[in-house]
């Protein structure tokens, strides 16, 4: 007989360690941005944008944090697949919900399972990708 435990889910309290610490890390960098945090149905558990943020970093996280739920990758890393002579280039407009590659959005796993995914926007992608890095850290 083989027994299963199930992974607990991304819960509220997980949205605000992950939210807080993005947007710590990107106040500790003079950076201002917008941070979503989706469960693993995509279903949005918390989002934030600093008053002084980019109005568009708000679309930008979201969109950040739904690619790298739906491809199970950080978005840093689907850069170079999607430009015109990769791979999926032509992903970008194959799906009714906008996927974004730039980097920012990262996976959540727990137990090696995805649970959701943190999207940071605002800041330069880099930066956005090390602010939402840091965040899942944080998690661990």
């Amino acid at each position: 007989m083989t027994t299963t435990s199930a992974v607990a889910p991304l819960t509220t309290q997980d949205a605000e360690i992950l939210l807080t610490t993005a947007r710590r890390a990107a106040e500790a960098a003079g950076v201002t941005v917008s941070v979503t945090v989706l469960d693993a149905g995509g279903h949005l558990l918390a989002f934030r944008r600093d008053d002084r943020a980019v109005l568009i970093s708000g679309e930008t996280s979201t969109r950040k944090a739904y690619t790298a739920l739906q491809l199970d990758a950080p978005t840093a890393d689907l850069v170079d697949l999607v430009k015109p002579d990769g791979p999926f280039h032509s992903l970008t407009t194959a799906l009714d919900r906008p996927l974004l590659f730039i980097a920012g959005g990262v996976p959540v796993h727990r137990d090696g399972t995805l649970v959701g995914a943190l999207g940071v926007g605002g800041g330069a992608p880099e930066q956005d990708h090390s602010f939402a890095v840091t965040a899942t850290a944080a998690l661990a």
